[in-house]
């Protein structure tokens, strides 16, 4: 199967439950492996003629149900990279100081220079997605007007969603290059790798008994996942909807979407020499090598 964006495109009509869990490339484990091993080395090198044209970022923003495989993606998409041309945020619980401005201000100053990538581990989603199910944290944020649950009405949840829109329109029309994906996580297989963490003892940290708490919560997790994706996709900052049940599939399919549509951008190059500077680059050699 060749991988295409368009195919993990979030459409007209749109519903979540269409799309797959798990997909066959047609290829063995070893060749997804060999395959992302290229593809990573062909971004890398894009990534470093986007640090010399110093024109555009990345964005990269990736959601996904507990043990969705976000963490392992990051390590195999990113290692050819120069560890200054990307910069990862894992989004935890807001701190004391977060908390002091509003719910995108951390996403904001978070954001990456121009020429450099940033990966955003749960993103700015989460104030739609874990603060739907869980309207109380929404309290956290002293929003005047918001002083019970009740107050949290359904319009307050389509305001939050057109100020997302508009955050990424912004950043999108100054220069930031917008990736949305969504690990597609089957709950059979959620289960396979919570259990995973318990009986291996080197994975043990990893678990923690909300997870389970959290995935009682499943089914309303899907129904905010689809308003949410349904309400935010743009032709601007599209979502892909990437089928996670097999991480090397998930892996390679990300990286070969990123690099897809970067190199749509024929405007990136790397900048020329000066003239004066290219017409004295032999007097430049022999004065380095006299020394």
């Amino acid at each position: 199967m060749k991988i295409k964006s368009e195919n993990f495109l979030v459409g007209e009509d749109f519903k979540l439950s269409d799309f797959a869990t798990e997909i066959d490339l047609g290829i063995s484990e070893v060749k997804k492996i060999d395959k992302l091993k290229k593809t990573r080395k062909k971004l890398s090198k894009l990534q470093d003629v986007m640090y010399a044209h110093n024109k555009y970022s990345v964005l990269i923003c990736l959601q996904g149900m507990d043990t969705a495989g976000k963490d392992s993606l990051i390590r195999e998409v990113f290692k050819e990279f120069n560890p200054r041309g990307v910069v990862v945020h894992s989004f935890k619980t807001p701190t004391s100081t977060e908390l002091e401005h509003d719910y995108l201000w951390r996403h904001y100053i978070a954001l990456p220079e121009r020429g450099k990538f940033a990966v955003f581990n749960r993103t700015h989603y989460e104030n739609v997605l874990i603060s739907r199910v869980r309207p109380e944290i929404v309290l956290n944020e002293r929003i005047p007007g918001i002083e019970t649950e009740a107050d949290i009405t359904e319009d307050f949840w389509q305001e939050r969603y057109q100020q997302m829109v508009n955050f990424e329109n912004h950043i999108q029309k100054n220069g930031t290059i917008v990736f949305k994906f969504y690990l597609n996580l089957s709950k059979g297989e959620q289960k396979k790798r919570l259990l995973r963490r318990l009986e291996k003892e080197e994975h043990n940290w990893k678990f923690s008994p909300g997870d389970l708490k959290e995935r009682e919560k499943w089914d309303l997790y899907m129904k905010y996942y689809q308003e949410a994706i349904d309400n935010t996709h743009t032709d601007a900052c599209p979502w892909h909807i990437i089928p996670a049940d097999n991480k090397e599939s998930a892996r390679l399919i990300i990286a070969k979407i990123i690099l897809e549509k970067l190199s749509e951008f024929t405007d990136i190059k790397e900048p020329e020499l000066d003239d004066a500077i290219k017409e004295n680059i032999n007097l430049y050699k022999n004065i380095l090598s006299k020394e």
